[in-house]
């Protein structure tokens, strides 16, 4: 029917053929096919409605993996041509985005956990270290530090974000450093040191029609002097050329000028699509010592009591886990061993023969936040396993050893101080333990298939 009405037109046709056509032209547009990857680069191809967000994706893929929707699932573009990704907003259109492609570039839709996705809402101050914020205006210079994001959203109060980063200069290889300066009404660098004068800064962009993305492989695509890349590119920019390319010293700085620059793009529509309290009370520690011996269960207030009971429920899991294992029987090492690895391999932050540069790669694409981790085969030593742990911004790796005991098989991470029957064990142990860690396991890295 289509096709005939754009052969013959449509004034030719009667008004009920007129309007059939009408509604297959508006099924057409409401209605759009999309593709979304994952880590592993599967795909699935989905129908969507044409005013679909990021938010509403996310919670599609949700829904069909049964997954825990805790605000940290993310939708992702990237630009394969260009080294680039950014995270989609929650609020953001989807359809919009793509309309932004153009038809020879290699662009993807990725969905993935992103921890680090709202955690400047609780602790801004990691995102935000002091030298390089500055409070103007109405608050004298000073600001509240819990009351520090919501500066960004206050235009009398926005926060300064100052300090020192490589730029790209245009249609050359070279880079430079410069003193940079992020305001309300944009980015700006100075020509004269360290300068602030008006006359000294030099405007870059404002984030009305642009966007900022993290640059993978800076040093080998555009020769930049560390792999701590970002850029902005306008919506219309469709080449490396075009990109303002910059490049910070370490990961914490990259992060607050990623984050600042978000933040004053989007601040406003990101608290008002989740709901400001919302945000808040999602990052509220939940866990709380709890006694049900009696007939009714009550909140342990004591923290003396909470620990005695703390130490009574580890002897009790120990002794249940000893049963567990010797249920069927008496079994030999081997058995045992069998047993332990079928116990984990299910588990999703279990990933297998992962290299250390690819669990490195995983855990800062799910985010760079204190306890982010991951376990894994270690490919160095066999039998043995590998606990990859994010901890200031960097990610640290610690080898998790078999102990054979008179034909019991354990596990540890210190030099057996403290053992565990199986790496669930071990991992709920250091949920709730810091023990020798630098932080206590947090948030897991998870692989779903889409």
């Amino acid at each position: 029917m289509l096709k005939k009405a754009m052969q013959v037109g449509l004034h030719s046709f009667s008004p009920s053929q007129f309007r059939r056509v009408e509604m297959v032209v508006d099924s057409m547009l409401l209605f759009q096919v999309i593709k979304v990857y994952n880590e592993d680069n599967t795909s699935r191809a989905v129908e969507v409605p044409s005013d679909i967000t990021a938010r509403d994706i996310c919670q599609l893929f949700v829904l069909k993996n049964h997954c825990i929707d805790d605000h940290s699932w993310t939708l992702f573009e990237h630009i394969s041509l260009l080294g680039i990704e950014r995270t989609i907003e929650d609020h953001e259109s989807v359809m919009e985005v793509l309309s932004g492609w153009g038809m020879d570039t290699d662009c993807r839709l990725y969905f993935r956990k992103y921890y680090a996705k709202y955690e400047f809402f609780r602790k801004p101050l990691d995102f935000f270290p002091d030298h390089m914020l500055s409070i103007s205006s109405e608050s004298n210079g000073v600001v509240d530090h819990s009351e520090l994001i919501q500066t960004f959203l206050n235009s009398s109060t926005c926060p300064e974000i100052h300090g020192h980063l490589h730029a790209k200069e245009q249609s050359r290889k070279s880079w430079k450093k410069f003193y940079f300066v992020l305001r309300r009404s944009g980015l700006y660098f100075s020509n004269k040191g360290t300068s602030k004068e008006p006359r000294h800064l030099q405007f870059i962009a404002d984030f009305s029609d642009s966007d900022v993305y993290t640059v993978f492989s800076a040093k080998k695509l555009h020769g930049a002097p560390t792999d701590y890349g970002f850029c902005v590119k306008s919506t219309k920019c469709s080449s490396a050329r075009e990109l303002k390319l910059l490049c910070a010293d370490d990961e914490q700085t990259r992060t607050c000028w990623i984050t600042a620059m978000r933040l004053l793009k989007v601040g406003s529509l990101i608290t008002n699509c989740m709901g400001w309290n919302c945000i808040k009370t999602s990052f509220k520690n939940s866990l709380v010592a709890m006694d049900f011996s009696g007939q009714k269960s009550r909140v342990i207030e004591n923290p003396s009591e909470a620990l005695s009971v703390a130490v009574e429920e580890g002897l009790s899991w120990r002794r249940k886990s000893c049963h567990r294992l010797s249920s069927h029987g008496s079994p030999s090492t081997s058995q045992s061993s069998v047993s332990n690895i079928a116990l984990h391999l299910a588990q999703s932050w279990f990933h297998g023969k992962l290299s250390r540069d690819e669990a490195q790669r995983l855990i800062t694409q799910q985010g760079l936040i204190d306890g982010v981790f991951l376990l894994r085969d270690s490919l160095s030593n066999p039998k043995t396993f590998v606990l990859s742990l994010c901890h200031m911004q960097k990610i640290k790796h610690f080898q998790i050893l078999p102990v054979d005991d008179e034909g019991e098989l354990f596990y540890s991470l210190d030099d057996c101080h403290t053992r565990f029957s199986d790496l669930i064990q071990l991992v709920e142990f250091y949920q709730l333990n810091r023990g020798v860690l630098p932080f206590k396991l947090k948030h897991h890295c998870a692989r779903i298939t889409l």
